[in-house]
């Protein structure tokens, strides 16, 4: 696999990095920068927008993400994903004022490959 296997859209599945473990759904994008980098962008629960940037190698990504929230507050993190295949990716991931007990978790499916797996 290669890091242009990658680009791409995805939809997610994931936790949050709590004891509750609350669980969010969202979207995915990757693509490429000049210099063969993954620039990454998710939107979770329809409201919440992150952006992150990252590397790839031996079939693991990792993304440095940062995202505000309503009060204008910045929050940083880091996310690793297994790539199970070029559609499918599994992950953890941790903010840096995040709980330090607890990893969020995250699972994403290339749009389009949900249907081909329920068949």
């Amino acid at each position: 696999m290669t890091i242009q296997d990658l680009v791409g859209k995805y939809t997610i599945i994931g936790s949050n990095q709590d004891l509750e473990e609350n669980e969010y759904r969202g979207t995915l994008s990757l693509k490429l920068d000049a210099n063969q980098r993954i620039k990454a962008k998710w939107l979770i629960n329809n409201n919440q927008s992150q952006i992150g940037t990252g590397f790839f190698k031996n079939n693991i990504l990792v993304i440095n993400f940062k995202y505000k929230d309503d009060n204008e507050n910045i929050y940083k993190g880091v996310v690793v994903y297994k790539c199970i295949s070029k559609d499918i990716l599994d992950g953890f991931w941790s903010e840096k004022h995040g709980n330090p007990l607890y990893l969020g978790e995250e699972r994403c499916f290339r749009v389009g490959i949900q249907k081909e797996l329920l068949n």
